[in-house]
């Protein structure tokens, strides 16, 4: 019998896989083990980690290039599809580790995962000045504090024309697992970076936004608000489209400081989208320029 190129392929990456048999063996601790704050290394930020969840996903960080540690896949999901092997040939040089669905159950949501996990290697961030170099359109997050809303807000900012997303502290972290299964691996498709440390949000980062040319649009119900069909936004060079946190919005110092204050016509009563919701309307209506 002849095997094509395809089948030789697969049999050589179904030789370099170690199964494992026991949940508690120590290649599971960084799957099953360390904490997301565990893994971001506060301390050592050059040592952190993050788990990539679905093949989907794990390409995208890897078209984004970001460094793979190891791979974990259920033994059955090996080799069932074209994304799944794409994976595992890229992967190549890493410990690829399988083990049966009674093992991998104990991972809290891994039978969502379309039966693939992978550790990463976090990289530097950038700063808030590099990020916005040639920006016309960005997105701040305050203090979103939902990996779920992060996520979905990343889907919607890569998708409907914002340049890069900027975050405060207070915002849950965009390579936490959920946050990056949830934006369906966009978080590796759009520049983004954290305020840094050393400048406070929002006097000092908006002082550096309006040094750098860019208007500031502040998403909050409040009665000197203007439309977001306004077509004084449109025309603006550069707007950062700045949405707060869930349930209490935006800082009173933010609104203040900001050069508009801009709501989303409503109907049916309604006071208020969840701010996912909220950013994909203002993504959309935001950010395509008409000067």
């Amino acid at each position: 019998m002849i095997m094509d190129n395809t089948e030789t392929a697969n049999i050589r990456l179904l030789q370099n896989v170690k199964e494992i048999t026991d949940f508690d063996a120590s290649e599971l601790d960084v799957y099953a083990r360390l904490t997301e704050a565990q893994l971001l290394n506060k301390d050592h930020p050059e040592k952190g980690l993050f788990i990539a969840e679905s093949p989907k996903v794990i390409i995208r960080a890897l078209d984004g290039g970001y460094e793979p540690v190891s791979v974990l896949i259920e033994k059955k999901q090996a080799l069932e599809d074209a994304e799944t092997i794409a994976v595992l040939e890229r992967c190549a040089n890493v410990p690829i580790y399988t083990a049966e669905f009674a093992v991998l159950t104990k991972l809290t949501g891994f039978k969502l995962t379309r039966g693939m996990l992978c550790v990463m290697k976090r990289r530097n961030l950038p700063g808030l000045r590099e990020i916005c170099a040639g920006c016309g359109r960005i997105a701040v997050l305050e203090n979103v504090m939902n990996p779920t809303n992060v996520g979905a807000i990343f889907r919607s900012a890569a998708a409907l024309h914002m340049d890069a997303v900027v975050l405060t502290g207070g915002c849950s972290n965009p390579l936490y697992r959920r946050a990056s299964r949830v934006s369906m691996g966009t978080v590796f498709q759009i520049p983004w970076t954290f305020v840094d440390r050393s400048v406070s949000w929002p006097k000092e980062g908006m002082h550096i936004l309006r040094e750098l040319g860019f208007k500031t649009a502040a998403m909050a119900l409040k009665e000197n608000s203007v439309s977001i069909a306004d077509p004084k936004l449109a025309k603006e060079e550069k707007l950062a489209v700045i949405l707060g946190t869930e349930g209490d919005g935006l800082l009173a110092e933010t609104i203040a400081a900001c050069d508009y204050t801009v709501m989303i016509p409503m109907s049916h009563g309604v006071d208020s989208l969840n701010v996912a919701a909220a950013s994909a309307v203002a993504f959309w209506q935001l950010g395509m320029k008409n000067c």
